[in-house]
């Protein structure tokens, strides 16, 4: 094939790339003098209807998704029986090839691909198009490091159109398929999340989490076997990250993210903790960190910015050196200074209390229906991918009802100095409150007020003042919250 010209346009210079049903091949478009990639469809498989119509489909497929982390298609043909399909040209390597050359990848790396990837699967779930072969040999880097997904060959409709199955096998990678994809069973988005969450497991720990010696018995495992922890193959993914590949490999569709934008949210959010963590990043996972939203994830401004971080760092170098400078010549000729008296200390540093995971309790002395009680413990479990949430109240608060709120016990009295929160839910009005324990009040009177009102949303830094006295329990009590909204915490920090 090598030197055909296709539809007398396409020279076909270097096979790339082949599988079981098409080859790719390098190719020199001389209409418009730029390389592309084009996928051939082998000639056995083109006089089978069902698989000419899978490759035309994907042709279709493609060509509706107009996304910066999709491979785009730029035209598609047939040429003397020979269906073929045109794509842009990627000059780099696979996600696959990175992970053979390096092993595990860095983390703030592999959350930034798993981020491009997951928008690139947002775009294809979108258009009702779920991808069913999610693995890093069909993600491609260019040379500017950015992740592309391509290979859309056995993508399904979720529309009704009928899905095309090659007799006798499940369509799809068995490392990376998900359990009901390998049983045979209807595929949704949530298959693609799963593939997605083996793909990010694979780029922290450098290998795919299940081996043996048939595919069949691979995918048996993604059906039987829990997922080994990512934690015990590599100590310092932090345990947000470990949560997210948990909730995106869950065994049950249930227990798993049901949008692929959750998972997105939740891989930015690890991104920028893992990135302030670190006190660095280098290569897409800087690229990614500029382009979170400024409002919505707390990334140190040096890293959004490393050049002009490091421009400014030198600039005010220059500064203190140039005022050192002045200081000492000043001191030079100044008289000795006189003795002052000492200026007094300030307050002790903050220390963040540690509380057990039965600490937390929901708080609601209206009705006394409860607040999601057996939540209370992901408020303090220092994770923030999970949270305690409010019920959704149709008229909001305080319209339904005065408050509802979460308390905490400190087990000891202290005088509590500060109270941090995040929170990922509606954006709403809080108070906190304090009492002397052992049990809480009955009603809100029985409260004493610590704090003013606050708005919380993201994350907030709430002064305390106890006016020397120490309360055992302390209540975050939300005071006012929108219709259809839920109010919640993710994370609940006392200091004292």
């Amino acid at each position: 094939m090598i030197g055909t010209l296709l539809s007398g346009r396409f020279r076909l210079e270097e096979r790339v790339g082949s599988g079981g049903m098409s080859t790719v091949y390098r190719a020199f478009d001389e209409t418009l003098e730029r390389w592309v990639a084009i996928k051939i469809l082998q000639t056995e498989i083109a006089e089978d209807d069902d698989q000419l119509e899978r490759f035309r489909r994907e042709a279709r497929t493609v060509a509706r998704l107009n996304h910066p982390h999709v491979v785009t298609v730029i035209d598609a043909g047939e040429d003397q029986g020979l269906p073929y399909i045109v794509f842009e040209y990627i000059s780099g390597e696979t996600l696959k090839d990175r992970i053979r050359r390096f092993g595990r990848l860095p983390v703030p790396e592999a959350l930034a691909y798993g981020i491009e990837i997951s928008r690139a699967l947002e775009a294809a779930h979108a258009e009702k198009l779920v991808h069913r072969d999610v693995k890093p040999q069909n993600v491609l880097l260019d040379t500017d490091g950015r992740a592309k997904v391509t290979d859309f060959g056995i993508a399904r409709s979720l529309e009704g159109e009928g899905g095309l199955t090659l007799a006798g096998r499940v369509l799809g990678t068995t490392d990376y398929v998900s359990p009901e994809q390998a049983l045979g069973q209807e595929v949704t988005p949530q298959s693609d999340i799963y593939s997605l969450g083996i793909v990010l497991y694979e780029m922290l720990t450098g290998d795919v989490p299940f081996r043996a010696d048939a595919p069949v018995a691979v995918a048996m495992k993604h059906v039987r076997e829990p997922l080994p922890d990512v934690q015990s193959a590599r100590p310092e993914v932090s345990a947000n990250t470990a949560a997210i590949v948990d909730n995106a490999t869950a065994k049950e569709t249930r227990n798993r993210y049901s949008t692929v934008e959750q998972m997105r949210g939740d891989l930015e959010g690890a991104l920028a903790l893992e990135a302030s963590r670190a006190g660095a990043t280098s290569g897409e996972a800087t690229t990614v960190l500029r382009a979170l939203p400024e409002d919505g994830f707390r990334v140190p401004w040096r890293l959004r910015f490393p050049r002009r971080a490091a421009a400014l760092t030198a600039l005010l170098g220059v500064l203190v050196a140039v005022a050192l400078i002045l200081l000492l010549s000043r001191t030079h000729e100044s008289p000795p200074p006189s003795k002052e008296p000492s200026q007094p200390k300030g307050a002790p540093a903050l220390v963040a209390l540690k509380l057990p995971q039965t600490a937390a309790h929901d708080y609601d002395p209206i009705g006394g229906d409860g607040e999601h009680h057996a939540d209370t413990a992901k408020a303090i479990d220092r994770n923030v991918v999970t949270a305690w949430t409010t019920e959704t109240y149709d008229s909001g608060i305080p319209q339904t009802k005065p408050g509802v709120g979460l308390y905490v016990d400190t087990g000891d009295p202290v005088a509590a100095r500060k109270v941090d929160i995040i929170s990922r839910q509606s954006t709403y009005k809080a108070q906190v409150l304090a009492a002397t324990g052992p049990e809480p009040p009955p009603d809100i009177s029985g409260w004493t007020p610590v704090s003013g009102t606050f708005t919380v949303s993201g994350t907030s830094h709430v002064p305390i003042d106890t006016k020397g006295k120490s309360y055992q329990l302390y209540l975050v009590w939300i005071t006012e919250l929108p219709a259809q909204g839920q109010g919640g915490i993710n994370e609940l920090t006392i200091s004292r």
